[in-house]
């Protein structure tokens, strides 16, 4: 059964709305229907379907141009920037909001921002070779926009978030998920000013390796590690505890690091956080006025050039929202050097030098060059046309079309997709003995709770704190379901290793009186390298 298509926004958890990974964009489209689709169509049902954390690229159709998985996201993107100055008017109205418990899991609305207690939602599990989360309560907040007021909040959650069918969010607000100031209002509520919206969803988070993050260096005042490829630097969309910072503070001890940069998802390699706001500062100033000289390494398609390249094409982005850039002359000015160092195969191993540090620039001109990183799964893509985006041939389409075609095929950056329509006939992973085939449509006229007010079928979860092992299993006391979350009723397949790396390290960088670097990955050690050279 084809579902209808549905639009959203993006969002992150981080307030950084131009760092989104592409991935965390698009989800699941089924999950946006199943209430309304489910149940009325017995053939269907009883099809099971292969769900995954990626999609399958030797099974996916090439001229299947339906839209992408949709992310099920509570917030807009506006969200990246709300003003920390928005406060209670004093201290007495503040202390009046009440902030009362929901029901069943005692979790509590929380402002917009950042604390100690969000390290403690849930732990971690080894699994096949990876870094799981166990699935959680989580409350996504954000304050009224100005053009929500005087709007009806369910008016509002079905036009802006679009995440789920309207229906969803009936149920929430008559559940008391869905509040405002920390209060269960009806659905014709209609929003004020200064609002504070909360909305409490059941998340699962993405796998990801789980190589160590090893710490290069460390002492007062910063903190440098070598960053395994597949983990983002901090919270955004789909990963959360899978993050760089909260693995760091969960397992180490190492709290309120200061981000003085950021690597992709998939890149792997040198991490620099501050440990005081006056060394993040200096770091900062010194990356920002390019007195940090940065050595990546990469393993491109080809045999690259015997002679140093200097590519010095302008970037531009083609879409913050889902992350790609592409050479253009309107673009900002970027400079970057090339030389081989090495081959693999057909491949070659090529040192790069950015002296700029524009979104994706090694990997937008190297594409460029005719020499795209060897398994890019963005910008060595057949989508950018025929010559793959070499020296800035794109196939004739428009940057619209270029964008629309990035979307259709939802591959990009390891894109989370499924391999089928329909709802996984699939138990939940406890020990409660439920079995969720499917899920009963829902009577709009007497909604159900989302969190329902026993917990015959919700349990507590697992926290982990400071220097704490992550299980070795999965324990399924440790984990948590809902009985209307969409996600615990699909089996996804495990990420493999095409999904997890990219062949680009960030090896050395070297500022003001330091230096630091880190070893290199297995794939660039499968030749031998001309040091000379370097």
């Amino acid at each position: 059964m084809q579902s209808p298509k549905r639009l959203r926004n993006a969002q992150t958890q981080h307030g950084d709305a131009l760092s989104v990974d592409v991935e965390n964009i698009f989800l699941h489209r089924f999950m946006l229907s199943t209430n309304s689709t489910l149940g009325s169509n017995t053939n269907e049902q009883d099809q099971p379907s292969k769900c995954v954390w990626f999609p399958d690229d030797t099974t996916a159709d090439p001229t299947d141009h339906t839209d992408p998985p949709i992310l099920l996201l509570e917030e807009p993107l506006e969200v990246a920037h709300l003003p920390e100055k928005r406060k209670a008017k004093n201290s007495e109205d503040e202390s009046n909001a009440k902030k009362v418990k929901l029901d069943s899991n005692g979790l509590k609305t929380k402002r917009p921002g950042f604390n100690e207690e969000r390290y403690e939602e849930t732990s971690y599990y080894f699994e096949n070779g990876l870094r799981k989360v166990y699935p959680y309560f989580f409350t996504f907040t954000t304050f009224a926009k100005g053009r929500w007021v005087d709007e009806k909040i369910l008016d509002v959650f079905v036009r802006e978030f679009r995440a789920a069918p309207p229906e969803e969010y009936e149920r929430s607000l008559e559940a008391g998920k869905l509040t405002v100031n920390y209060e269960k209002v009806p659905k014709d509520y209609k929003i004020k000013h200064n609002d504070l919206l909360a909305n409490v969803v059941h998340r699962h988070e993405v796998p990801v390796t789980s190589q160590p993050i090893k710490v290069v260096y460390m002492d007062k005042d910063i903190v440098v590690v070598n960053k395994p490829a597949s983990i983002p630097v901090h919270p955004c969309g789909r990963y959360r505890h899978n993050t760089v910072v909260f693995i760091l503070a969960k397992e180490h001890n190492l709290k309120n690091l200061r981000t003085i940069h950021r690597l992709d998802r998939l890149t792997s390699g040198l991490l620099l956080f501050g440990r005081t706001a006056e060394k993040a500062r200096e770091l900062e100033l010194q990356i920002r006025t390019r007195q940090v000289q940065k050595e990546y390494v990469c393993r491109v398609e080809g045999r690259f050039p015997d002679e140093i390249v200097e590519c010095n094409e302008k970037i531009d982005v083609v879409s913050y929202k889902i992350g790609v850039c592409k050479v253009s002359p309107k673009g900002k000015d970027c400079k970057t050097t090339f030389q081989r160092i090495g081959e693999v195969g057909d491949d070659s191993i090529v040192l790069c030098k950015p002296l700029t540090g524009r979104m994706h620039q090694i990997r937008v001109h190297l594409q460029y060059l005719g020499y795209p990183i060897s398994n890019d799964p963005l910008y060595n893509h057949e989508v950018f046309g025929p010559l793959k985006g070499r020296g800035g041939d794109i196939g004739g389409i428009t940057e619209e079309q270029l964008i629309n075609n990035l979307i259709t095929i939802h591959n990009a950056e390891n894109w989370l997709g499924l391999e089928g329509e329909q709802v996984v006939k699939t138990e939940i992973k406890s020990e409660l003995k439920t079995t969720l085939a499917v899920e009963v449509p829902i009577d709009t006229k007497s909604p159900e709770p989302v969190i329902p007010a026993t917990n015959e079928s919700i349990n507590e979860a697992a926290t982990q704190t400071c220097y704490e092992e992550p299980d070795r299993s999965f324990d399924s006391q440790k984990t948590t379901s809902d009985p209307h979350c969409s996600e615990c009723k699909v089996n996804y397949r495990d990420p493999g290793p095409k999904d997890l790396i990219m062949f680009l390290h960030a090896w050395k960088y070297r500022g003001v009186g330091w230096e630091y670097e880190t070893e290199l990955p297995e794939w660039a050690c499968k030749t031998t390298i001309n040091y000379d050279q370097l």
